[in-house]
This record gives C-alpha cells, sequence and structure tokens, in this order.
C-alpha cells in the first residue's frame, strides 16, 4: 500500500515524518494552507505517483465540549462548514442551495480501524465531524453557531475538504487524523499548545505505521 498524508506546514509534516520514521509507504508533502492550495497540491501529489489512501493530517483548534488539547480526533466525515451563503435567516449550505456537497465520507473501516489501534496505544482520541474553514474561528459567537449548526463538530481546520475532493476526484479513500493544539474561539495566542500538538500528531502517526 502506498500512502499520501499531506499536512498544511513544515512543522506537521516533520512530526508525521518522526511518526513514521523511515516507512517508505508514506510520501508526506506540506501543500500549503487552506482549502484551495490543499486541493491543488493533493491533486499534483496523485497525478505524479499511484497511491492506495490519501490522508489529511494536522493540528486544529478543537470544540472542547468534544475534546481536549493535545488530544487525538480521527474524522467520521469532512465538511466545508463555510461553503454556502449567508441569509437574513441566517447560514445556508451549499445543499440548501442545491449546488452540490459540503460533506466527504471517511474510509470507515479504516478509520475504525486507527481508533482502535490508537485507544489500544493510551491515546486520548476522539471521533467526529471535522471541519473545514477558509476562514478560523475568533469568537465565541461563531464556534456556537457552529456547534449549533453542525451536531457534534470536533475540529475546525483549514485543508481536509480541499485534501477530500481531490482524493474523491481520484476515487481514494481518505481519513483525516487532527491534534487539537487550541480551543475554536477568541484567538488567545499564549493558550496555545502547539508544542504539544504537534508531539501528539507525532504519536497518531508512529500507530498509522502500525495500523496500514
Amino acid at each position: 500500500m502506498h500512502i499520501l498524508i499531506m499536512t498544511a506546514v513544515e512543522a506537521e509534516k516533520d512530526a508525521v515524518l518522526r511518526g513514521i520514521k523511515d516507512d517508505h509507504r508514506f510520501d508526506v508533502i506540506a501543500g500549503g494552507v487552506g482549502p484551495v492550495s490543499a486541493a491543488i497540491s493533493t491533486t499534483k501529489a496523485l497525478l505524479t505517483k499511484k497511491y492506495d489512501l490519501v490522508i489529511s493530517a494536522g493540528i486544529g483548534g478543537g470544540f472542547l465540549n468534544q475534546t481536549e488539547i493535545g488530544s487525538i480526533v480521527v474524522a467520521t466525515e469532512i465538511i466545508a462548514a463555510d461553503l454556502g451563503a449567508e441569509t437574513a435567516e441566517g447560514f445556508s449550505s451549499i445543499e440548501q442551495l442545491g449546488f452540490g456537497t459540503s460533506r466527504v465520507s471517511v474510509d470507515q473501516v479504516l478509520s475504525n480501524k486507527l481508533v482502535n489501534a490508537l485507544q489500544t496505544a493510551g491515546l486520548c482520541v476522539h471521533t467526529g465531524p471535522v471541519l473545514t474553514l477558509a476562514t478560523v474561528t475568533g469568537t465565541k459567537e461563531t464556534a456556537s453557531q457552529l456547534s449549533t449548526r453542525i451536531p457534534g463538530a470536533t475540529v475546525e481546520a483549514m485543508e481536509g475538504f480541499g485534501v477530500a475532493l481531490a482524493a474523491n476526484d481520484a476515487r481514494l479513500p481518505i481519513l483525516e487524523i487532527r491534534t487539537i493544539s487550541n480551543p475554536v474561539g477568541p484567538r488567545d495566542k499564549g493558550a496555545w499548545k502547539i508544542k504539544e500538538a504537534l508531539l501528539a500528531l507525532e504519536k497518531a502517526s508512529s500507530i498509522l505505521v502500525e495500523v496500514l
């Protein structure tokens, strides 16, 4: 099996590489920040080599009623949470507008296998929808709206949906793994735990080697 792992930035890529060590089944690419860069970079990678699985991996903001700082989340679904329109009545999704879908399903068999292995290793792991947004949430109000609109939302990040669309287009299964560096809401950089989240990402990546 050949696996493509897409991260946003080099720090995430390095954490993944430390986890997988020298396992040559994996290629890890830092594809840039945001869903568009992620989709383009993933598509380019998939055109250069044959892969069997695509994984979007990195750190993200956690909804703290669902996750804890430093915990691991394995997506049950990847959702473009801001793909739609703002109306007088509130947000209308792309589905409600009749223009497509904002949701991509993950490979449930592989996802369950990974979750079981992470739990067996004694790591703190959660499952649930992982949100992709082009604009990071910065207020309690927006965080609350997202939680209400997408029940069970665990994490927000900026790349998963782009990676997932590219994988879908290539007819490849997709997974998304996120580790929590900060709570979703007001941007308090002093409270960010990026080092801890990257360490959790490294640990999660080491389990991938055993599972896949």
